[in-house]
């Protein structure tokens, strides 16, 4: 079975006997980042169950855990420990997806942080690193990607956007941004792909119960307090969608749709007012586990 290592510059690929393994699949190969936990665990899950052969990255070493899993389904899974905030990651990447037998038949670009905080007191270089990871490497990896496609004049792309890239977002003003920034750019190479064979879908979740909230320093904020839809929900509807050749979908609950669909009809600064109440701490919640931590 196939573990990479993380990506360095100069990386040989281990090139693993292939006779234990079963056959490439039919369907081909789906290539999913941020795979370890949430709603890219969850894709790997969906597209393994329906018989693609998987490559799956993320920047922890949890990864090679969930192929493990993921092998029970009798597909070919290869996993990727690699940062992809860093060129040479997303090329690593690509390199170990074409050294695989099957073409990349699907591409589920899900990577992404958040960082939360008022934009002159948050750290600046994480929102640098935000930017190169949730706007670079998607560039980046769709590039290398639908190339390969287009020569095949077969493929479809999955980019996650986020209801909160539908408007300003105080509180977390870099990843409202950069979500924007994904749902933009799926829009514009669908079209500009028509005829091409390859198929690009926008995925807008709304709030998602994964850890998300956590590692992005927002677990006290009204938005991670409240309802959530649950990671194997939205990655199905996402699936489902990229599979029909949609556009986009908003994934999860009624209320998303209605949040996405409002955001363009508020003016700007009444939407940024509302996004940065969710965004503010609960103060019961931070209370309570500040009690906790002294308990």
């Amino acid at each position: 079975m196939r573990r990479m290592p993380p990506a360095r510059m100069g990386t040989v690929l281990d090139m693993t006997d292939d006779s234990d393994l079963p056959p490439p699949s039919d369907r081909g190969l789906a290539v999913v980042t941020g795979a370890s936990t949430g709603i890219g665990r969850a894709f790997a899950e969906i597209l393994a169950s329906e018989g693609f052969d998987l490559v799956i990255a993320a920047d922890e070493g949890l990864i090679h855990d969930v192929a493990d899993d993921l092998r029970v389904t009798g597909r070919r899974v290869t996993s990727v420990h690699v940062d992809l905030s860093a060129g040479v990651g997303v090329e690593h990447l690509h390199e170990v997806a074409m050294a695989q037998p099957g073409p990349v038949t699907v591409g589920i670009l899900n990577a992404a942080i958040g960082v939360h905080g008022r934009f002159d007191e948050a750290d600046i270089e994480a929102q640098l690193r935000l930017i190169d990871l949730n706007v670079r490497s998607t560039v980046h990896l769709a590039s290398l990607l639908t190339r390969d496609m287009v020569m095949r004049a077969q493929g479809r792309l999955l980019l996650v956007s986020s209801i909160a890239g539908k408007g300003p977002g105080p509180g977390h003003a870099t990843y409202a941004a950069s979500k924007a920034f994904v749902h933009s750019f799926a829009e514009a190479i669908r079209h500009e792909l028509r005829g091409t064979g390859v198929c690009v879908t926008s995925l807008l979740p709304g709030p998602t119960d994964t850890a998300f909230f956590e590692r992005a320093g927002m677990q006290h904020t009204k938005v991670a307090q409240g309802p959530k839809d649950s990671a194997e929900t939205v990655a199905r509807q996402g699936f489902d969608a990229l599979m029909a050749g949609k556009d986009q979908v908003v994934a999860g609950a009624a209320r998303n749709r209605v949040q996405a669909a409002g955001a363009g009809l508020v003016p700007d600064p009444l939407a940024a007012g509302f996004a940065a109440r969710q965004t503010q701490e609960d103060d019961d919640t931070v209370a309570e586990d500040r009690g906790r931590s002294k308990g």
